[in-house]
């Protein structure tokens, strides 16, 4: 009876997956050969191994129900901690996450996208999707060809290698840009890029008079300069728009310096809209750019590279050196091709609600940059004890420099009324008396 059971127990595992499967566990003719491969040959060892597994397979599949509809509650970014229960303690039965907009789960219809994508193998050049979703972003770009990557890091990275190909060669970027900053000097590591860091203006842009001096003479003492990088929107300036006269005054001062112009528009698609304009008007001009699909537009993964077909050509084949080749990338491609067809409109609900949220924190009376777009940075007296505090009444954001400052950033699961329950979160951590605001001052860094 023991080795009966077992087996059972092993087909009950099997086929409480799907509700028609565990229904095939309790037919006769499938119990049959249940009972016939365990020595079982009797009429009343039939039934007993019919009620018994239908007893078990009901068991699991219940316990399979409720696991499953646990599961599905928690992909949806809010649902208290994730699982964790900190915001259920909070007494609430939501999350607020605005750490980033690249939290975001996948919504249904997106997964259902997903789910069904036509895939290949990317490597061989056979994933249809993959190359539906590289036509997609080239097009919208007005480049030649562009290359599924797994990151923005991923297509900065692969973009410095192609444009300076030589070891020892320059790259020319903000000393506040992602690139040279969050990107772990990637370039210079893997690549032997040599950066020049010139200020970031409190808006986001370089002095193109700064970029102009920063072009050494001719002359083996020197690094050559090959690429000037821009970041729109710019992350650690409070997410700042470069307007499109700037990008195209950036553009021909690189055609007349020699330089190539790379585009870091891991959020472009937030400039498009602040800007009101197409993205293609923000890097017409420009050699190449790299747009991420998780950066707002709730895809779970990826970033896209856009460019010259030759460039594009050696893009790919760095990306594979560095382990970025994918196999059935359709899924992850499709989820992209999802993002940009239905999530690049609904981004101005985000930027309402970033504006919302610095006019709430300003009223608390705090320093905030202004929210140009979904980002919302901000300073207290002792930041890491805020965000703490934050996050044991179901609110998450970031401190992100360790002492003072705070960032929260809207995104799809966030909502007005999320809004106002972060501005009275903070509110009572500040009433607190233990996170007064840090005075107001200028913005230097």
């Amino acid at each position: 009876m023991f080795s009966l059971r077992s087996n059972i127990f092993h087909e009950s595992v099997v086929f409480a997956a799907s509700p028609k499967r565990a229904w095939q566990l309790t037919t006769s003719s499938h119990l049959h050969d249940v009972a016939s491969s365990c020595g079982g040959n009797s009429s009343h060892q039939r039934i007993g191994v019919r009620r018994f597994s239908a007893w078990l397979c009901a068991a699991f599949y219940t316990h399979a129900v409720i696991a499953r509809g646990r599961a599905v509650k928690r992909m949806v970014a809010g649902y208290p901690d994730n699982g964790n229960g900190k915001a259920a303690a909070s007494g609430h039965d939501k999350e607020v996450d605005m750490r980033s907009d690249t939290v975001t789960q996948p919504t249904e219809p997106m997964r259902q996208a997903m789910a069904t994508a036509v895939v290949g193998d990317d490597v061989f050049g056979d994933d249809p999707t993959v190359q539906a979703l590289e036509r997609r972003v080239a097009d919208l770009f007005s480049k030649e060809a562009a290359l599924f990557v797994t990151s923005g890091t991923m297509g900065n990275l692969i973009a410095c290698g192609v444009h300076c190909s030589g070891r020892g060669q320059e790259v020319i970027c903000g000393k506040d840009s992602h690139t040279f900053f969050y990107e772990q000097g990637g370039a210079s590591s893997l690549m032997g890029v040599v950066f020049n860091t010139l200020p970031n203006q409190p808006d986001g842009t370089i002095d193109l008079d700064e970029v102009r001096k920063a072009i050494k003479p001719d002359d083996p003492h020197f690094a050559e300069a090959k690429l000037l990088i821009l970041e729109n929107t710019h992350n650690r300036m409070g997410g700042k728009v470069l307007s499109v006269d700037y990008m195209n005054k950036a553009s021909a001062l690189c055609k007349e310096l020699g330089l190539k112009l790379h585009i870091d528009g891991a959020r472009l698609w937030h400039a498009a809209t602040a800007l009101d304009c197409k993205p293609v008007d923000l890097v017409r001009m420009a050699d190449t750019v790299t747009v991420c699909l998780s950066k707002g537009l709730g895809a779970p993964v990826g970033s896209v590279l856009a460019g010259p077909a030759d460039f594009i050509r050696s893009a790919r084949r760095l990306r594979k050196a560095l382990g970025g080749g994918m196999r059935q990338a359709g899924v992850l491609a499709a989820a992209g091709l999802f993002a940009i067809d239905y999530n690049i409109t609904r981004l101005k609900e985000d930027h309402i609600n970033a504006q919302r949220l610095a006019k709430g924190l300003i009223d608390l009376g705090l320093h905030v940059v202004p929210a140009d777009t979904n980002m919302v940075f901000w300073e207290v007296d002792n930041a890491p004890q805020l965000a703490a505090s934050l996050q044991k009444a179901g609110v998450r954001v970031l401190c992100t420099d360790g002492n003072r400052r705070c960032r929260a950033v809207a995104n799809l699961h966030v909502t007005a009324t999320d809004i106002d329950r972060v501005i009275a979160a903070v509110a009572d951590a500040l009433a607190s008396g233990a996170h007064g605001p840090a005075p107001k001052r200028s913005r230097t860094e």
